[in-house]
């Protein structure tokens, strides 16, 4: 394959989904992750960001207040390991939960104060 072949323009290719329901676009919120089901509430769903991120985070919505899930390309590391993707479109207004779980730990060495031999004003 020649590299004039790479450089060709891209047709435009316009998404149905969105035809289906014309005021999803003015009435809710799109957000991108891997979904995951709820620990503990079976009325929400958790979805992960960036699945594979040394620094993850994740979102947390009611399943009531998603209109529509529309499966996106799988995410895969080096390994083979593959992530499925989603995007979900959560209705204006609903409450949705952002976390970022971290360890904690010291961030920087301890410094030991040296006293001052000059008078403090």
């Amino acid at each position: 394959m020649t590299i004039q072949k790479f450089l060709e323009k891209a047709k435009k290719y316009e998404v149905k989904i969105y035809e289906k329901y014309p005021d999803l676009i003015i009435n809710h919120v799109p957000f991108t992750g891997a979904p995951q089901k709820h620990p503990y509430h079976e009325d929400k769903i958790i979805l992960i960001a960036d699945p594979f991120s040394t620094q993850p985070f994740y979102y947390e919505f009611d399943i009531a207040d998603i209109e529509v899930i529309e499966e996106l390309p799988s995410v895969v590391t080096m390994e083979g390991e593959s992530v499925i993707m989603v995007r979900v479109w959560v209705r204006k207004g609903s409450i949705g939960v952002k976390s970022v779980p971290f360890v904690v730990e010291e961030t920087t060495q301890r410094q030991v104060k040296v006293k001052s031999t000059t008078p403090h004003r």
